[in-house]
């Protein structure tokens, strides 16, 4: 590969960098999204990001209205650290300390996303949605009761 053709095609690089950086955040909100949705979880909850300069050394998601007990059951140290720099990648806030309810991530963060991957004419291929039944067509759900009376 010659370096004039690097060169030539470096706005496209850079702008096909930043779409797949747009589409792993979106992918990544998604994910938490989707579990947010399966397991009902409401409530404002406070995200701050790691800052060790001001001595947070970890990320956090704290529940302020509910149990903080069911926020550690669905996510992890590592969650939590992957979706305060998703949120700090996509909101452009460095130190970021925010209040929101929990159950408007996909709307508050995850859809403005979107708008943008559509209008740069990336098509999002559409998961199942996680409220509805997840048993295959043609499976049996053993948890149905057949009435044969």
């Amino acid at each position: 590969m010659k370096l004039s053709f690097l060169l030539a095609q470096r706005q496209a690089l850079l702008r096909q960098a930043r779409l797949a950086h747009l589409a792993h955040a979106y992918d990544r909100l998604d994910d938490f999204a989707r579990r947010v949705a399966r397991a009902r979880l409401r409530g404002e909850v406070h995200l701050q990001a790691s800052a060790p300069e001001s001595g947070n050394y970890h990320a956090s998601l704290t529940a302020l209205q509910g149990a903080q007990s069911v926020v550690e059951e669905h996510f992890t140290e590592n969650d939590i650290i992957d979706l305060a720099s998703v949120i700090t990648d996509v909101t452009g806030q460095l130190e970021l300390d925010l209040n929101f309810p929990i159950e408007e991530l996909e709307s508050r963060f995850q859809a403005p996303l979107r708008q943008q991957l559509e209008q740069a004419g990336v098509s999002i291929d559409d998961r199942e949605d996680p409220t509805m039944d997840s048993t295959p067509k043609g499976s049996v759900d053993p948890t149905r009761r057949e009435d044969h009376g």
